[in-house]
């Protein structure tokens, strides 16, 4: 997917755990480790919103757009 998730570098940055944060946010630590790993289809702006409020960053800071390989990896 060429959307990378970078909210375990956010997370490393604020020094918070998983848990802390999907608390909150108001998420299960479950659906945050979806989110995280990168095997999320969609994600609410809302909750985009929240982890940028919580992680006082910008949803630059937790998305980025990443190029294919050839071999369309």
């Amino acid at each position: 997917m060429p959307i990378a998730v970078d909210i375990d570098v956010m997370l490393a940055r604020r020094k918070m755990s998983v848990g802390e944060l999907a608390d909150r946010v108001g998420i299960t630590p479950a659906n945050l480790a979806v989110l995280k790993n990168g095997r999320a289809k969609a994600v609410r702006f809302a909750t985009l919103a929240a982890l940028c409020e919580v992680l006082e960053c910008q949803p630059g800071d937790l998305l980025r757009w990443k190029a294919e390989d050839a071999a369309g990896g």
